[in-house]
């Protein structure tokens, strides 16, 4: 194949097509992992550092762990390094900046002409790199992309023989469809975490005539409850502020209590949070509330002020 500096190589590659190492030491390489260059016009992107990963393994790896869900732009937490599999332990190789691990299963597809871990597997890698609440923040986004439903995750985590099956088959029990936003899922893993009764996700509420008349983030219709995540898209953009005003006189009017969390709410004061939606709910008399709320969260919210 002709030499494309566009895409990733190797020094030895670029060597052989004629380019000094001086020239890959100037400003019209980058260095993209140790030995491995791409062009300097080229953005570093996830799937350009994927494939930079895989140039050594002469295509009998493929991208897998957090590589992967970065080529999927699914939402994970920053993880160092990029991650790789192959089907034996004899395969693997030694590269800075790259984690090779073993994946017998070899369950893969193609993405944008990269090879990838398949998406009810890759919940299963990331099991073992993430907490509970960024996995099920991963499972809703998938279910979100349709890369899977619920119960196919459920049934594939039932099955599977991992390493980090255990907390796969604990992260896919909460993973739910129809989910907005990573924020919203912390937000119900909030409450479900704290031992109260699990809201139901984007509840469409109509009219006499079947029209729809709002919609509600988390609810418990039976008690007339909804917790919404409110972003800074009601601060920054015109006239959203007002809108939610007006929307929320019209759920005064019809009998709903809504309870608006904000960021702060859940990185920040989360206990306050907590108690804010515990009191309105034993106040509406909702079966299964507990008299306190358990301590749970607490692992997995560490921002609280107690962490201190």
């Amino acid at each position: 194949m002709a030499f494309d500096p566009r895409t990733p190589f190797q020094r030895r590659t670029a060597i052989d097509a004629g380019v000094s190492a001086k020239a890959l030491r100037g400003p019209r390489f980058r260095l993209v992992l140790p030995g491995t260059y791409v062009a300097a016009t080229t953005i570093l992107t996830p799937l350009v550092r994927a494939r930079a990963a895989l140039l050594p393994y002469d295509g009998v790896a493929w991208v897998s762990h957090a590589s992967a869900a970065r080529v999927y732009d699914l939402p994970i937490p920053t993880i160092a390094d990029e991650h790789v599999s192959v089907p034996r332990a004899g395969l693997r190789r030694r590269h800075r900046g790259v984690r090779a691990h073993v994946g017998r299963h070899a369950a893969t597809r193609w993405v944008k002409g990269v090879r990838v871990t398949e998406p009810l597997m890759l919940f299963v890698e990331m099991a073992g790199m993430l907490t509970l609440v960024d996995l099920v923040v991963l499972g809703d986004a998938m279910v979100r992309r349709r890369l899977f439903s619920p119960q196919e995750l459920v049934t594939f985590c039932a099955r599977i023989d991992h390493k980090a099956v255990s907390a796969a088959r604990r992260g896919a029990a909460y993973v739910r469809r129809d989910v907005d936003s990573p924020m919203e899922t912390r937000l119900r893993m909030l409450i479900v975490l704290a031992g109260l009764p699990e809201p139901q996700v984007n509840l469409t509420v109509r009219d006499e005539r079947g029209e729809v008349v709002r919609k509600y983030d988390l609810s418990y219709p039976e008690v007339k409850v909804a917790v919404e995540f409110n972003g800074r898209v009601h601060v920054l953009v015109p006239g959203a502020w007002e809108k939610d005003l007006e929307r929320r006189d019209a759920i005064d009017g019809s009998g709903w209590r809504l309870l608006p969390v904000i960021s702060s709410g859940i990185h920040g004061t989360p206990e306050q949070t907590l108690i804010r939606v515990h009191r309105v709910l034993l106040a509406r008399g909702l079966p299964g509330v507990p008299l306190h709320l358990g301590d749970e969260w607490r692992a997995h919210f560490p921002g609280h002020a107690d962490a201190a």
